[in-house]
């Protein structure tokens, strides 16, 4: 399974995935890869320019954790998973 590369911040949300047997890398360190193989991103929705860069080139799809709990965040992130 490809893995679930998640925003800091998102603590909560990264162990939930974790338990639920999803590979979860940190965004932050994954920016420098594509982010590392992650096949969806989560973010905290609290920005609109994500790393504060101008051209983010990332072939995945974005989860915004805004106003969802961990489980909500699972349910959409699990859709691009399978």
């Amino acid at each position: 399974m490809k893995a679930v590369a998640v925003e800091q911040g998102l603590g909560n949300v990264k162990r939930y995935l974790e338990a639920q047997g999803c590979p979860v890398v940190d965004l932050e360190n994954a920016a420098e890869s594509t982010p590392a193989g992650a096949s969806v991103m989560v973010v905290t929705g609290g920005d609109n320019n994500l790393m504060g860069m101008q051209d983010i080139v990332a072939d995945v799809p974005i989860v915004s954790a805004e106003g969802l709990s961990p489980e909500q965040v699972y349910q959409r992130v699990k859709g691009y998973l399978q």
